[in-house]
């Protein structure tokens, strides 16, 4: 019986109504288009530092501000020196120790309260730029309950403000000051009482278009929708009188989660400028981050004038001033942002970066022209990050993301069948531990499902000479073959090369098992590839890379192996262990579903084996074989019924018999 039905509680949405402070029929921003990067003011130093629940020290205030100056912000608010002792500190620690770059401006801010103007003034004394950002709140909400005053006297508090910082300004006489006023809660004021008041301040500080003010249009708590927001930028823009002496400022906060979307209105709408922070830190939900508008205009093919090439870097360094992390699924900069769980997402994006690999070696420069692989809007490696964890494997993923770690960590380039076959026993790891599979623990169910236990081939020492006239590299290589001493030379291109060559001159030309380890590699254009199955070779110490390379070249030797077998055989050296036929797969594409077919011989005589039929064994042939894998599955295995067969055997030994081995599990 299904549980009962669900009716939900009411909530008090009655209380609240719709904000929409101007109706603009004719608005003209869904039209636009943006074509370069606004205006950036960082706020980290200010904004961000209030809403810590720990502020920074200064160590961490430097660290900030010397990463903000290497990104190319160009203004940087740091610090309302009038309302701390520490905030004082820093600024003129920044002034004394001269550490501001010529084409950086540093920016306070301050109320419109006498006292705390002349605290600002006194700050700022040798500064060779500043912004002088005062402000004071205009909604009617704080008019009527922090102020109790009208509108008049909330214009007085402005003009007042504006009026004795151009008194101070004979203070400080070296000092480039430019203005900033906001009218705090913007969002919340009546649009025609914002322009009211901008233009009183703007009487008084008497911009120019090569002197401009800045109005900051701060969305301080953020109540309304983008558009709306976009809507009464652009009404704002058509009103304010000199617009050509104004620079029109955002300064969005994210209580709706909507900060992104209406800075990025907002600039189509016409401002010139955007304050936010590094990843978003500010009071309650947050400022708007500056990072993630930065990157949507990469994305987009525009220049953000800012250095973000190094995006963990930058992670680092909020992450230790702010005390605070990042989400992982953060925009950009998360952990997981660029990591692909789901099997259909692994399996595009490794074709994608396939791609790009081929059109970039097409390329007479090495590169690809432009990016484009399905679920990855842009190349990790342009902000500084790596395709290392792009993909990570649990039990959502499949064959495609399993084929591309045991690609890029570990060399294989699997067969399509093999991809489906080892998907299958990575999948049955990650739904019993519940969790994803790291690339170590795949290796390791790797050999354990492909690799013999005890190698048939190990190298016990080597030595390798060079001709740097000819560009030739010789060999000479100390194995044990089944515990047999052996000893080959050989010449190539190369040390993979050279063992390649010493290795088909040297040992016997018949393997001892046809499927037993994994793929056999060709060498082409420096790129290696699986192509069949041969022995597998463990090494002895040396060093890593080395035993990579020789690794590669035990597995590439297999397809020289199989096609010497079909010529007459070299001798084989003495002492050198006799080992069984090497089956060839021959192709029986023309034997109908069901048919008996005699192949082969082994220990049991002629091997009798059948065709699937519509991809299952018919009754009296329950052995599985499948060609990819070199591997037989008995009726109850643990793999058995996932097990897609190309042959199928009445008796495990006529399995054998031709070649394939029993699955160990």
């Amino acid at each position: 019986m299904p549980p009962a039905n669900v009716t939900p509680r009411k909530m008090a949405f009655q209380k609240y109504q719709r904000l929409v402070p101007v109706v603009l029929p004719d608005r003209t921003w869904p039209n636009s288009v943006t074509d370069a990067a606004p205006l950036w003011c960082s706020v980290d130093l200010r904004d961000g530092n209030q809403a810590l629940i720990d502020p920074m020290d200064p160590q961490r205030k430097r660290r900030m501000f010397d990463a903000l100056v290497k990104m190319g912000f160009k203004e940087i608010e740091v610090g309302f020196p009038s309302a701390s002792q520490p905030d004082f500190d820093f600024v003129r620690h920044l002034i004394d120790d001269d550490l501001i770059p010529d084409d950086v401006t540093i920016q306070v801010l301050v109320q419109c309260r006498p006292e705390l103007i002349e605290r600002t003034y006194e700050c700022l004394q040798g500064a060779p730029r500043a912004i002088v950002h005062f402000y004071n709140s205009t909604n009617p909400l704080q008019r009527d309950v922090v102020f109790g005053l009208d509108k008049q006297g909330i214009v007085d508090i402005a003009v007042n403000g504006a009026k004795l910082c151009r008194k101070l300004e004979q203070t400080v006489p070296t000092t480039q000051i430019r203005y900033e006023y906001s009218p705090e809660s913007f969002t919340l004021t009546e649009p025609e009482f914002a322009i009211e008041i901008c233009e009183a301040v703007m009487d008084v500080i008497e911009p120019t278009p090569e002197r401009p003010i800045i109005l900051n249009l701060p969305a301080t708590v953020e109540c309304y929708t983008p558009n709306v927001y976009a809507d009464v930028i652009e009404w704002f823009g058509r009103h304010i009188r000199q617009r050509s002496s104004v620079v029109i400022s955002l300064h969005p906060h994210n209580d709706r989660g909507t900060a992104t979307a209406a800075a990025e209105l907002g600039v189509l709408a016409g401002a010139d400028r955007v304050e936010g922070t590094l990843f978003g830190n500010g009071e309650r939900t947050g400022n708007v981050d500056l990072v993630n508008l930065a990157i949507n205009l990469f994305v987009n093919g525009i220049d953000p004038r800012l250095d973000i090439t190094d995006i963990d870097a930058l992670r680092r360094t909020a992450e230790y001033c702010n005390r605070l992390p990042v989400h992982p699924r953060h925009p950009w900069v998360g952990d997981l942002v660029y990591t692909a769980f789901s099997g259909s997402h692994q399996d595009a994006i490794k074709k994608g970066l396939d791609a790009l690999d081929r059109k970039a070696a097409a390329s007479p420069t090495g590169e690809y022209e432009q990016w484009g692989v399905p679920y990855l809007p842009l190349d990790p490696k342009h902000l500084g990050r790596s395709y290392e964890a792009v993909i990570r494997v649990n039990s959502q993923s499949g064959k495609g993301g399993v084929a591309y770690v045991m690609k890029t960590e570990h060399g294989f380039d699997l067969p399509r069948r093999l991809q489906i076959e080892f998907s299958k026993t990575i999948q049955h790891i990650t739904e019993d531990s519940g969790t994803e599979i790291s690339p170590v623990v795949m290796w390791d169910a790797f050999q354990a499902e492909y690799l013999d236990p005890e190698p048939h081939f190990r190298l016990s020492s080597h030595e390798l000479r060079s001709d740097s006239e000819s560009g030739r590299t010789s060999i000479t290589a100390q194995l044990v073959v089944d515990g047999s001493p052996l000893t080959i030379t050989g010449e190539g291109n190369g040390p993979i090369d050279a063992f390649v060559r010493a290795l088909r001159a040297g040992t016997p030309t018949r393997a001892r098992s046809p499927h037993p380890c994994g793929p056999c590699s060709t060498h082409t254009n420096g790129r290696i590839e699986a192509s069949r199955w041969c022995p597998s070779s463990r090494l002895g110490p040396m060093s890593r890379w080395f035993r990579r390379l020789l690794l590669l070249g035990v597995v590439a030797v297999a397809g020289g192996l199989v096609a010497r077998s079909r010529r007459p055989a070299i001798p084989v050296p003495a002492g050198a262990p006799s080992w069984p036929p090497l089956r060839i797969a021959d192709d029986f594409s023309d034997v109908a579903p069901g048919t008996v077919t005699d192949a082969g011989s082994g220990a049991a005589g002629a091997s009798r084996w059948v065709r699937p039929v519509n991809g299952e064994c018919p009754p009296g042939f329950p052995v599985k074989a499948n060609d990819n894998s070199g591997i037989y599955h008995r009726p109850g295995g643990r793999f058995y019924e996932r097990t897609v067969p190309e042959r199928c055997y009445a008796d495990p030994a006529d399995a054998a018999a031709d070649g394939y081995r029993a699955a160990k599990a």
